[in-house]
């Protein structure tokens, strides 16, 4: 089978791929694997039975079971979905948008795949633009996004470090450098892998030199504000005409819905829902029936403070402790945890690679996420970047428990060893 350029790109390996291959196979040979590699979140009862409800609601009513089911939705999205999410966003950011600055998405995966190559790669006349991750390591299903080579450029960070095991990665601004041929920045907020949220100042900052560049400014806010605010430190939400804002419904329990949300000037959005006709047709529907009531009331706003945050900050910081128990005194660090839903290790000195440990781990039953896959854009080979992994806490706390005994187990072995 002779496949084209697209085709041997895009059917090989990745560190997003063997992520999500994983997750669909490891449980078929291993039905006692603990998965805590992926971002699939926690399971949350008082959640699921409001969304139950909201579903039960849709499906009693035949005009709205019809539009859940028999029709195609606009590629743009559910235009009375678009509308709640623009007043609720308006209402409680004090953003000026109408619906028209708000597009539907199939997750928030094919809407970085429609928007970064917008942006960047191959330009008409020739050249070639990239895009700028001004804080590494970045969220690993970037990496192999583009269309073209050489897609992403990326700065190191500046290491802080802090008391009792913690350390905390900063945008070195001394050395963020941006070309003529840089297409748009991009951070994830929290970020992820690291559960580390930039200041607002530091958004300020980088806000500010997009602006200066004439380029967009992009922000994954899969697990930030306003929802579903996986967030342990006060941070404002960002947006303005020369940013995009990309948010999720999957981190409030529903990632099986696919349902991506992107703000943007009217422009962009025009652009985008080109694009998505294109490759997606049309827009699903599930997640905007299941989520429009609950933007129209502001209930989404309460989900995340009642239950949603909670449940993550008490998990986070439980978790921190177990390692911190099991560790001893190896040289490990852990990133300060700030949102989402990992914890990002550390082991300083580590005799063996995050691939190998990874390896070994998976032997073991458990299922981590090796650190080098998420350093994008970055050409040097910083030792850093085979010393860390990525832990998720969100199962079930005896056996996210159960996975931070085995793991300091191997890291303890790797050490004896090396």
């Amino acid at each position: 089978m002779k496949l084209s350029a697209f085709g041997e790109k895009f059917s090989g390996t990745s560190g997003i791929v063997e992520l999500m291959d994983d997750l669909g196979t490891a449980l078929s040979e291993n039905p006692d694997m603990i998965f805590m590699g992926g971002g699939n979140p926690g399971r949350l009862q008082q959640v699921e039975a409001i969304f139950q409800q909201r579903l039960e609601a849709v499906m009693n009513d035949p005009r709205q079971r019809h539009a859940l089911f028999g029709i195609y939705q606009a590629p743009q999205g559910d235009l009375d979905f678009r509308q709640q999410v623009a007043s609720f966003l308006s209402k409680h950011c004090g953003w000026q948008l109408t619906a028209n600055n708000i597009s539907i998405s199939n997750g928030s995966q094919p809407a970085f795949f429609a928007l970064y190559n917008m942006f960047a790669g191959t330009m008409s006349d020739g050249s070639h633009r990239s895009i700028h991750l001004p804080l590494a390591p970045e969220y690993l299903g970037y990496a192999d996004i583009g269309l073209s080579d050489d897609f992403f450029t990326a700065t190191r960070p500046t290491i802080e470090l802090l008391d009792n095991q913690l350390f905390k990665y900063h945008v070195d601004f001394s050395t963020l450098e941006l070309t003529g041929n840089t297409a748009a920045m991009c951070v994830s907020r929290p970020t992820n892998p690291t559960g580390n949220v930039l200041t607002d100042e530091e958004i300020a900052h980088l806000d500010a030199i997009a602006c200066k560049q004439d380029i967009p400014f992009i922000i994954d806010g899969a697990y930030g504000s306003p929802f579903p605010n996986i967030m342990f430190v006060d941070a404002n939400s960002h947006w303005n005409e020369n940013t995009i804002l990309t948010l999720s419904l999957s981190k409030l329990g529903l990632p099986g819905v696919r349902t991506g949300i992107i703000v943007a000037r009217e422009d962009i959005i025009e652009a985008y829902t080109n694009i998505n006709t294109i490759v997606s047709l049309a827009c699903g529907t599930l997640g905007p029936a299941l989520a429009k009531e609950l933007f129209k009331t502001g209930e989404i706003l309460s989900i995340t403070r009642d239950y949603v945050t909670p449940f993550y900050r008490e998990r986070s910081a439980q978790t921190v402790q177990w390692f911190r128990e099991k560790m001893g005194d190896l040289p490990y660090h852990i990133h300060k945890p700030e949102g989402a839903i990992f914890l990002w290790l550390w082991f300083e000195g580590l005799p063996i690679t995050s691939r190998e440990l990874y390896e070994r781990l998976k032997k073991r039953g458990v299922l981590i996420v090796p650190g080098q896959d998420f350093f994008i854009g970055m050409d040097d080979d910083w030792q850093h970047k085979h010393e860390c992994i990525r832990v998720s806490y969100a199962q079930d706390a005896e056996v996210v428990k159960k996975g931070v005994e085995i793991i300091a187990e191997e890291v303890h072995r790797a050490y004896l060893e090396g």
